[in-house]
């Protein structure tokens, strides 16, 4: 018998728990932190529009490259190394358009992985298990630990940190 979570499917999904428990941290404080520094409301709204229409695009080009280099791992790691990277940023940069090129890097980020990390997903599986292997991947991706953690922190420290 197969065994339908396979080492690829439990790297890929711990590697979406980590990401999204660091956006889920993240994203809960955005507003906060944006009009500490200057953001206007409409000024936030706008971000948050560009960044995912910037994700959703990227998401069909990038996953078309994929297919038709047939290489997904390089999309992969660098979509998500690009996710990493730019959360630290947005505390280094604090004018408005520093913030809106790293809020829109994240979001390329998670366009350049997304088809593919599918695509991988979908080969590790069969059809048979295929709702295991995604429904497990979803699980991890969206089991709200950022969010945890972050309310945690924020009755730890009140006041904010």
């Amino acid at each position: 018998m197969m065994k339908v979570i396979t080492r690829a499917v439990w790297i890929l999904s711990l590697v979406s728990l980590f990401t999204d428990t660091a956006s889920e941290m993240l994203y809960p404080i955005m507003p906060l932190y944006l009009k500490s520094i200057g953001f206007s409301i409409v000024l936030i709204g706008i971000l948050e529009g560009v960044a995912e229409a910037t994700a959703g695009l990227s998401k069909g080009y990038f996953g078309k490259l994929s297919d038709s280099t047939g290489r997904r791992m390089p999309f992969v790691q660098w979509g998500y190394a690009l996710s990493a990277l730019s959360k630290p940023m947005m505390a280094f940069f604090v004018a408005p358009l520093w913030v809106f090129f790293v809020r829109t890097f994240d979001r390329v980020g998670k366009g350049l992985r997304t088809g593919a990390r599918d695509a991988v997903l979908s080969d590790e599986s069969t059809p048979a298990t295929k709702g295991k292997v995604f429904g497990f991947h979803r699980s991890m991706d969206t089991c709200g630990v950022g969010t945890i953690v972050c309310l945690n922190i924020f009755t730890v420290t009140p006041g904010g940190l």
